[in-house]
């Protein structure tokens, strides 16, 4: 069995079509069809069920693309670790990210650590909560932003870097715009804009409702914070949202409000996968990155 037919078999399973698979690797269609028929002769069992152009895996077939997904990642991260071992400072970090902390702790962070390492490179993926933990068990990134820190999860481990507080977000014509700040059971009529439902952040706001003794309406739900941002502006609702969305500016025809009774707020940090060790350039920013947080925290530097 060679690499490369691992890699033409798993791009063809995700694709389930020869052709398309072909023309990703870039190479012919014939190449691909043969290497995928000497590998099943190899193998001595078919793993896809030919339909015209189409292909889709047989039974075990699936169960053969999860063993050489593994595979594959491990011989990426062979790869990966000799390549970080030349040169630390040059190798390249897949960092998972939430929405919530797009516009200004990640770019904040990696301008911060890029002023000190400036060869090294990020690929940038975003998720929610369970994608993000998800994201980093499966090896499909290395780190993760995170809010807030798991505290229960084995095969992640997490280091908290700040804490915020969870502000409301109202429309300039609310009748509670010119309080100083408001408690969250005065919110029990109004229309709330919310993540969707699997979210950290929509089970958060719907969980602090309930201990207050109402069920939030929900007018709207989005998975950008932008968005949720601007239907609050439209008049369209109110949010409740993590404070540092808004640090550089309020969308218009809106208000921000501290929240008491209760005060909500969340741990925002880093996570590793438990099970597998980070490569040097990994190792870099990891510690750079509880160092920064740490020096904000000590000295109160107001960058987040």
């Amino acid at each position: 069995m060679e690499l490369r037919q691992i890699e033409y078999f798993i791009e063809v399973a995700k694709r389930e079509h020869v052709t398309e698979a072909a023309l990703n690797l870039h190479v012919a269609q014939s190449a691909v069809s043969r290497q995928i028929f000497n590998l099943e002769a190899e193998l001595g069992v078919e793993l896809f069920i030919r339909e015209g152009r189409n292909v889709r895996l047989t039974a075990i077939g699936r169960s053969f693309l999860e063993h050489m997904e593994q595979a594959k990642k491990v011989i990426d991260n062979a790869k990966g670790e000799i390549k970080d071992y030349l040169d630390p400072e040059r190798g390249t970090i897949r960092i998972g990210f939430p929405s919530s902390l797009a516009a200004y702790t990640l770019p904040t962070t990696i301008s911060a650590f890029r002023e000190q390492y400036p060869n090294v490179k990020f690929e940038l993926n975003q998720g929610s909560y369970h994608e993000l933990v998800e994201g980093v068990v499966k090896g499909e990134f290395d780190l993760a932003l995170i809010g807030p820190v798991p505290k229960h999860e084995k095969k992640v481990t997490g280091k908290t870097l700040f804490t915020e507080k969870i502000v409301a977000l109202l429309p300039t014509n609310h009748p509670l715009a010119e309080l100083p700040h408001i408690e969250l059971n005065q919110l029990r009529n109004d229309s709330f804009i919310l993540f969707p439902k699997g979210f950290i952040l929509h089970d958060m706001i719907v969980d602090a409702c309930k201990q207050q003794g109402f069920k939030p309406t929900v007018s709207f739900e989005g998975k950008d914070i932008d968005a949720i941002k601007g239907l609050v502006s439209a008049g369209l609702g109110i949010a409740l949202i993590p404070e540092i969305t808004l640090i550089d500016s309020l969308p218009r025809l809106t208000v921000k409000k501290k929240l008491v009774k209760p005060n909500i707020s969340r741990t925002v940090g880093i996570i590793i996968p438990s099970e597998r060790k980070l490569l040097p350039t990994e190792v870099v920013f990891y510690e750079f990155i509880q160092e920064l947080f740490a020096k904000i925290n000590q000295f109160q530097i107001d960058l987040f």
